[in-house]
């Protein structure tokens, strides 16, 4: 209902009526005055100040007509989100687009329900359910293997490795395989040559030469489809809690008995054999051969780590579980990952003879530590540098490297670089297999990206942002941006600030004008 404050309400729109008739303006004003720069109340930016963008003290000169877009919502209109475009959920003649809601006029609009089979607002997809594990969450984000192509239609398992990229696969590369640049996932790689790397936008890790990146390539929520951040948000590298297990892609390879490498060569430790840089393809390069190197030749070693006619790949993954001093370990003193895979276990109970090739990437920090101890040979390289060398043909042997400053200078490491650790293993001999990984402290840069209400730039989660004037009073953004505060439209009569009438609305026609004032402006 109409909150009207009687002042003699005839004598009023007669006055009104006649000084409206008098000099109605050339522009088609009420008063025949400036409007303002968006011909509301003499608006700026919150479309309810004075036109010098200063507080106003009441209703102030207003133009009668409607204009979309001025964070108003009049009668004539069903939503103002404070522009003139379609497609964010209030149309550019100012009416509610199918799938939305907008109950907050000047603040964007969103999805209406998830679940009501219409793509809307931060919505990925709707499949017409709240259900998630179908491909579309409980909150309408697609979910990873999956794509929804069509709105109110279940969604469908996408193939990593089939030469499509579709729903969240960044890439797909025809093929299944890590460290190629796309994932066994089909999400991108980082690029570490030489072991320093560089990120991929969207994957959730920053790297140095992104300002953010939370894990999409969206625009819109802070931190841009360029991993740049936007304006109106505040993005900070987190830690967050650490997760109970993390699982590295790995590469097998497994091997016949007859290469010369394997089950020929025993027994002992043999430094030395692989030079201190990685080769440019990223792998082990051989150094020397013979004894005690225990290596055939340099054409033997190249297969150990590259595909050739001896050799069958399997991809897996190595799962390292958390423990109470935060670390991540893989212990296994049965390590037999290939039985019954590539060219079989040969007559024997168990395969032994196959490499292993596991990568990962961290932000270096300082104090970081690696530990081994495994059979046969096993070589780490951090940024492409050689830390652990324990080759040859023996039992569990340890190793570790703890990255203290001394040894950071020697492996070319700087506070706050993404790197790459690789480690390298070889199990050549039929007497026992062991590995025990334990990472510690190698924790990956993220960001999570907030809006800053009280900057003077609106997002698209605030109702307003008038800067220092947040929180002011009469025609400023209230204090934390989820809404106006009093103002002319709000339905509550502000007497005090001039107002003798508010009904909620800018329509002249009911007989409370757009400055709300008592009078009947234009026809019924």
């Amino acid at each position: 209902m109409r909150k009207v404050v009687t002042l003699g309400a005839v004598s009023t729109v007669l006055a009104l009526a006649a000084f409206a008739g008098c000099d109605g303006g050339d522009d088609g004003s009420v008063f025949g005055q400036d409007a303002g720069v968006d011909g509301t109340l003499g608006s700026t930016s919150s479309g309810f100040l004075g036109g010098d963008g200063a507080a106003s003290d009441g209703p102030s000169t207003f133009d009668a007509r409607p204009t979309c877009g001025d964070r108003v919502k009049q009668t004539s209109e069903t939503c103002d989100d404070g522009n003139g475009k379609s497609g964010d959920g209030c149309s550019d003649q100012c009416f509610v687009e199918p799938g939305y809601v907008c109950p907050v006029p000047g603040a964007a609009c969103v999805a209406a329900e998830c679940g009501d089979g219409v793509v809307a607002g931060d919505e990925d997809c709707d499949d017409k359910n709240k259900n998630g594990g179908d491909g579309c969450s409980a909150k309408c984000q697609l979910e990873t293997g999956f794509k929804c192509p069509t709105p109110g239609v279940a969604c469908v398992p996408t193939v990593c490795g089939d030469n499509v990229k579709e729903g969240t696969e960044q890439c797909d590369d025809n093929n299944t395989d890590p460290y190629d640049g796309c994932s066994p996932t089909c999400t991108k790689e980082p690029s570490c040559a030489g072991g320093v790397c560089t990120g991929v936008c969207g994957d959730g890790i920053k790297f140095p030469g992104e300002d953010c990146d939370d894990g999409n390539a969206r625009s819109g929520d802070g931190c841009s489809s360029t991993c740049k951040i936007e304006p109106g948000f505040d993005c900070k590298v987190v830690t967050g809690d650490l997760p109970a297990s993390i699982s590295l892609p790995v590469i097998y390879r497994d091997f016949k008995d007859t290469h010369p490498d394997f089950e020929t060569w025993c027994c002992g430790v043999a430094t030395g054999l692989v030079k201190p840089n990685l080769a440019a393809d990223g792998r082990p390069e051989l150094l020397a051969t013979g004894s005690p190197q225990m290596v055939t030749s340099a054409a033997s070693f190249l297969e150990w780590y590259h595909a050739s006619a001896n050799s069958q790949k399997v991809v897996s993954t190595l799962t390292l579980t958390k423990q109470p001093d935060d670390s991540y370990v893989f212990d296994s003193g049965a390590f037999f990952p290939v039985d019954g895979l590539g060219f079989g276990n040969q007559g024997r109970a168990n395969n032994f003879h196959f490499t292993s090739e596991v990568r990962s990437y961290f932000t270096y920090k300082g104090g970081e530590v690696l530990d081994f101890r495994g059979d046969d040979d096993v070589f780490v390289y951090i940024n492409g540098k050689l830390a652990v060398d324990i080759g040859g043909v023996h039992g569990a042997t340890p190793g570790s490297v703890t990255l203290d400053a001394a040894t950071a200078a020697t492996l070319g490491l700087t506070v706050g670089g993404m790197y790459e650790f690789a480690v390298f293993q070889a199990e050549r001999h039929t007497s026992e297999s062991n590995y025990r990984l334990t990472l510690r402290g190698f924790v990956k840069a993220k960001t999570e990206c907030v809006s800053v209400c009280g900057d003077g730039i609106k997002t698209k989660d605030e109702a307003c942002d008038d800067g220092p004037n947040n929180g002011k009073g009469y025609g400023f953004c209230e204090v934390g941006c989820k809404a106006l505060g009093p103002h002319c439209g709000d339905g509550v009569v502000q007497a005090d600030k001039g107002e003798e009438c508010d009904d909620g609305n800018s329509d002249p026609k009911d007989g409370c004008s757009p400055d709300c004032r008592v009078g009947f402006f234009g026809p019924k």
